[in-house]
């Protein structure tokens, strides 16, 4: 079978790091990547021989003075392709989605959208037949990514009758210096938040909640989950075990000495995938308890990449290119270099 063709609209955060996985699948290639203007992304982009295709506003004359060479406008790198993963800032894959259309193309968004951008939203554990020959999906974002794959654990072995997340979230990214720094911690008055919506379009009848605060951080979210079980395991060992045995899941034991987001990022730039990244969530077996029907359990989701590893999953879904979605993330974790179970 002939590899899928793929583009990524938008090259940022999201976006290079999807354009860098894509080159490492055997059944896909990168056709291309669009850049609004030039950018030390955008030269990362040219140095890694990525043809760049000019977004939006963009001007060829832009490009031109900073040196780039530029492949033409991203309509010509959409006609082009066989899927587009849209990574555009937040409300602009909304736009972009015309562009997809009216050329014919697949396409899968991101979790900034709504959720109606796309037929579906899609979490590799949670739903991956679901999204076998769908002409749009949407990516959960980082937080709803994390929360789905814990209710793909939780959900199926023990039963869930209520479920409370608070989301403590970072403040920005690394990058983004227009944030921060803050000092403080800004409750978020939204309540209750987005995020236990969100994880119902994938899980319709999971009964969650969640509230979030923003606090002076650019590392990780730390989610705080009181989950009310319907069958309870005997102890915190049986759902240690669990997710232990479930891909994209990390936990760390207590002689490893990890007492927060820190030491999970060091440990993350120890790991040999070119960058910095801990796409599993993560999980600490001393942040793991069982008190009866109660479950209470933290979780820290690394904004940056936790999403990467599904957009791959979604075009395999999508495609028909694997027999089921362990098999896909199989793939896709070898190549990516994420550990398996």
């Amino acid at each position: 079978m002939a590899k899928v063709k793929v583009a990524v609209n938008g090259y940022g955060t999201i976006g290079k790091r999807v354009a860098d996985a894509v080159t490492l699948q055997p059944d896909m290639v990168l056709v291309g990547i669009g850049k609004t203007r030039p950018s030390f992304e955008a030269r990362r982009a040219a140095e890694r021989g990525y043809p760049i295709f000019i977004a939006g506003n963009g001007s060829k004359a832009d490009f031109d003075a900073a040196g780039l060479a530029t492949a033409g406008p991203v309509d010509a790198m959409i006609a082009s392709a066989d899927v587009v993963v849209d990574c555009a800032p937040e409300k602009v894959g909304r736009e972009n989605a015309k562009k997809y259309l009216a050329a014919g193309v697949r396409a899968i968004f991101q979790g900034g959208e709504k959720a109606d951008i796309a037929e579906m939203s899609f979490n590799a554990l949670a739903n991956f037949d679901r999204a076998r020959d769908r002409k749009t999906v949407r990516v959960v974002s980082c937080n709803t990514t994390g929360l789905a794959r814990a209710a793909s654990v939780i959900v199926p072995h023990w039963g869930v009758t209520a479920w409370e997340a608070t989301i403590v979230r970072r403040a920005a990214d690394p990058a983004e210096s227009n944030r921060g720094p803050i000092n403080g911690i800004v409750p978020t008055f939204e309540l209750p938040s987005h995020h236990g919506p969100d994880v119902r379009t994938i899980f319709p009848d999971l009964r969650i909640a969640t509230t979030a605060v923003v606090v002076p951080t650019t590392l990780m979210h730390v989610h705080v989950n009181h989950v009310i079980l319907t069958r309870p395991p005997a102890d915190a060992g049986a759902v240690i075990a669990r997710f232990r045995q479930t891909a994209r899941f990390h936990l760390f034991a207590p002689w490893e000495h990890v007492d927060g987001t820190p030491q999970v990022m060091e440990y993350a730039r120890d790991r040999p995938n070119g960058r910095p990244d801990m796409m599993e969530n993560v999980l600490w077996d001393a942040g793991v308890r069982v008190d009866g029907s109660d479950l209470y359990f933290f979780q820290a989701i690394h904004q940056e990449s936790i999403v990467v590893p599904e957009n791959i999953d979604a075009i395999r879904a999508m495609f028909g290119l694997a027999e089921s979605g362990a098999a896909s993330i199989a793939t896709t974790d070898r190549a990516l270099s994420i550990p398996t179970p």
